[in-house]
């Protein structure tokens, strides 16, 4: 299996198994960090273990490589194509990072904010933790960040980029993208994004940062119900 194949499932059995919850062939992130849950397989034994761990009236986002398809005791709550992205062939544009700052524990309810407006994908009060965070600031307040979530074997997930609606088109998140991805890189990594395939803006920025479409799927966020 490539490292980039079941990548939440990869994450939490590998690199990031610090911060997994586990439940027979179940795993999801602690809560706090984000709400990413795997199973080895989409089968009946892999949604009855997501259910034990996420308890009913729990909720857990998967990665799926076919559209999530409506299963007993469990409300489809989101979801939509998704493409994985990697970035593979040596090209990182130069950008000026003057105004680029680290974030971290201070900055996590400004990371939750802006996450909370822009929607780039679940964010927790311990997401930061995941990996190096960056911002840009403008008269003290966070208009933009991004950084890394998913760690696998050789690669690093580029998430989290997200610009304040009142400050698009100003080139902060290829900025920050590029210097996220240089530090990826200097650990000897490849990045790797996931972007929902209908967020055309995002993909043409992602895609003048030299990333391609490695593989389509799904995503799908999903409460379990109480069965009676």
């Amino acid at each position: 299996m490539h490292p980039l194949d079941n990548v939440i499932w990869q994450a939490l059995t590998t690199r990031q198994a610090q911060f997994a919850e586990v439940c027979d062939p179940a795993r999801r992130f602690v809560q706090e960090v984000t709400l990413l849950c795997a199973f080895d397989e989409p089968s009946d034994s892999g949604y009855a273990a997501l259910a034990r761990l996420v308890g009913d009236g729990g909720t857990g986002a998967i990665f799926l490589d076919a559209e999530y398809r409506p299963r007993p005791h469990w409300d489809f709550v989101a979801g939509a194509p998704l493409l994985q992205m990697v970035c593979d062939n040596g090209k990182l544009s130069s950008w000026n990072s003057d105004r680029i700052v680290e974030l971290g524990l201070a900055d996590s309810t400004e990371m939750q904010e802006l996450t909370a407006l822009t929607k780039p994908g679940p964010f927790g009060p311990r997401t930061h933790e995941l990996g190096n965070y960056m911002g840009i600031r403008v008269n003290g307040k966070l208009v933009a960040m991004a950084g890394e979530r998913l760690k696998v074997p050789g690669h690093t997930e580029v998430s989290a980029v997200c610009t304040h609606p009142d400050f698009l088109g100003r080139g902060y998140a290829a900025a920050l993208m590029a210097e996220v991805m240089r530090r990826i890189r200097e650990r000897g990594e490849t990045p790797f994004l996931h972007v929902r395939e209908d967020n055309a803006r995002a993909i043409a920025v992602y895609e003048r940062l030299g990333f391609r479409v490695r593989k389509r799927g799904h995503f799908a966020v999903l409460r379990r119900v109480a069965s009676r």
